[in-house]
């Protein structure tokens, strides 16, 4: 929901400013054993722009958020997680919006079949974690949220 909100400053002052309301979104992704990370290359119509993300998308109603993280993972990638471990939560543009976006990941995933959301993106790939801070730095991560938690991932695998 996209709302005005009469914001009063410390100083007393008022102003005018839109925010948007967004259910909590779920996002996972696997590391394997050779240390590559399951990514998807997909267009975002807003940014008319390419780059690499993980599975994501929005908690329906009463749905656990790792149930729902591993959802869009098999959804959009045709792989279906292992135990799902939490990585981060974060708030990705916390001056516009309110949507908090919590980020899984696993160390095994089992191939299930072609994605059945496979529109989402034009590829799946399996990507060495080590390309991660080039790719990122490269602009081909442009999402916030999945910069943070592939350079964390690079991190905690590859110190």
């Amino acid at each position: 929901r996209v709302n005005l909100a009469d914001v009063r400053l410390p100083d007393g002052r008022h102003l005018d400013h839109y925010l948007i309301r967004l259910r909590p979104v779920a996002v996972a992704t696997v590391v394997n054993a050779a240390n590559e990370v399951l990514l998807l290359w997909r267009h975002r119509f807003i940014t008319d722009a390419w780059g690499w993300e993980l599975a994501a998308g929005v908690v329906e109603d009463g749905e656990d958020i790792a149930d729902a993280a591993a959802r869009e993972m098999e959804e959009e990638t045709g792989w279906r997680p292992g135990p799902l471990r939490h990585l981060l939560s974060v708030e990705p543009s916390n001056g516009l919006t309110d949507a908090r976006h919590h980020i899984y990941w696993a160390e095994e995933a089992s191939y299930v079949g072609h994605p059945e959301d496979d529109f989402e993106s034009d590829r799946r790939e399996w990507v060495p974690l080590k390309l991660v801070p080039d790719l990122v730095a490269r602009g081909e991560v442009p999402a916030a949220n999945m910069a943070a938690a592939l350079l964390l991932l690079h991190h905690i695998r590859l110190g």
